[in-house]
């Protein structure tokens, strides 16, 4: 069967393509959303509409695996319309809605159709995947979420900080895994240990980063991560570690691998752009659970994941309202969560920028390898013949400084406020369709 004639070309002289970085021109059916061509760059005799990208990197869209949304139930944090926005705007062609902070919480089929009418309605600019959760007393309902469309699974082994999705303990998850075994997708896992997590110090000064740190040592991670690969040796769930805080505790998932079991891990912008010391008193923006810890930390996450260590990068984009953020600049009772979706990008070229990494190991770790993770790697995360036609033109060179107030997410708090940032956004194309921009 002959490729259907493109009606949109997209060229640049930086193509990010399966063989490597080059001058090409992308040609896109419209009709169905999907790239039916990958040619030299001079190839662009009967295209309809030509984009020429010149300079500016062409790569395809990121895949955020990690999105908090809230909607429904708590929009006034987050919706699909805002984050959706947000997503366009940093390069983001596809989400995945993570299954708590939204009422009722994705942890039945009733209420993941909820999710998907609000998501309809809301008219997202990109794609919206949806994971469903995992919770205490509800492995009956891990089978007919995985046949209603669920891209994959989440549960918190700590408490999550809302009450409607409760965390899971070894033994709950003795009894989810031969279930979640069967649906062969993979189990997301907030991976700290609370029996290893400690009260903050008495007298310990509420608006100092490390007053909140002490309290969620690495050891909670290592403790956590032990746990999951003891289960797994019995039941061979694909388990994937989320927002990984510490390098340390790649050495527990190297042995897992190295005895053939499917554990992949992801770390997160943040982890990766601040450090612990550097954090301002009472600036609780910057608090996320597990914490960001020291610069010596971050170091050594850029390079196992520079080494091939670390799978995926993800946003883990989880706002709130101001208030629930502010608290008196008081870390021990602000909400943990940063909002950075629309960033992701940026932050993570900046700091690859600044070690030597070309932009191309970018779609790797921000499209490729979390569209594999989802079940979406046939479709998404490449440029390549067949593949949807998710792109974004980006220019790795521009740089700029975060204007709070000029972000899409429902609210503009962030700790990258007037932090300086490489790689601006040009356009964003979700199906062959402009998301965002233009050139």
């Amino acid at each position: 069967m002959s490729a259907s004639p493109a009606d949109l070309v997209i060229r640049s002289r930086r193509v990010v393509t399966a063989s490597g970085l080059r001058a090409a021109s992308v040609h896109i059916t419209t009709a169905d959303g999907r790239i039916s061509a990958v040619k030299g760059w001079s190839e662009v005799k009967g295209a309809g509409t030509l984009v020429d990208a010149k300079d500016s990197l062409l790569m395809p869209g990121i895949v955020d695996s990690h999105v908090h949304v809230n909607e429904p139930g708590r929009t006034e944090w987050e919706g699909f319309a805002s984050a959706g926005a947000a997503a366009a705007a940093g390069g983001v062609t596809t989400i995945c809605d993570m299954p708590l902070n939204a009422i009722p919480a994705t942890t039945a089929v009733e209420a993941l159709e909820l999710k998907r009418r609000a998501a309809h309605v809301a008219a997202s600019p990109v794609n919206v995947e949806f994971i469903g959760g995992v919770v205490p007393g509800n492995t009956d309902q891990i089978a007919p979420l995985a046949a209603a469309g669920v891209c994959a699974f989440k549960c918190f082994l700590s408490p999550s900080g809302v009450e409607e999705f409760g965390h899971v303990s070894e033994a709950d998850l003795r009894t989810a895994f031969p279930a979640l075994a069967r649906t062969g997708k993979p189990l997301m896992v907030h991976a700290e240990d609370p029996t290893h997590l400690v009260p903050p110090a008495a007298g310990a000064d509420p608006r100092m980063y490390a007053s909140y740190l002490a309290t969620r040592p690495v050891e909670a991670e290592h403790a956590a991560i032990a746990m999951l690969i003891r289960l797994m040796e019995s039941h061979p769930v694909p388990v994937h570690i989320v927002h990984l805080s510490s390098a340390s505790s790649l050495d527990l998932v190297r042995v897992a691998r190295a005895r053939g079991l499917p554990i992949s891990v992801e770390t997160c912008p943040h982890y990766l752009t601040f450090a612990a010391e550097e954090v301002p008193d009472g600036a609780t923006e910057y608090k996320c659970a597990p914490p960001i810890r020291r610069a010596s930390e971050r170091e050594a996450l850029w390079y196992v994941l520079i080494a091939g260590d670390i799978d995926l990068l993800a946003s883990d984009h989880s706002p709130c309202p101001p208030a629930l953020k502010g608290r008196g600049g008081d870390f021990l009772t602000a909400w943990g969560g940063i909002a950075s979706l629309q960033l992701a990008l940026s932050a993570v070229w900046t700091g690859a920028r600044a070690r030597g990494v070309p932009p191309e190991r970018l779609a790797q770790w921000m499209s490729e390898g979390p569209a594999r993770l989802v079940g979406l790697g046939d479709r998404k995360g490449s440029i390549a013949p067949g593949r949807d036609a998710d792109l974004v033109i980006w220019d790795p060179e521009v740089r700029f400084r975060v204007d709070a107030a000029k972000l899409r997410h429902r609210h503009p708090v962030t700790p990258y406020a007037g932090r300086e940032l490489h790689g601006a956004v040009r356009a964003t194309y979700v199906g062959g369709r402009l998301a965002f921009g233009g050139v």
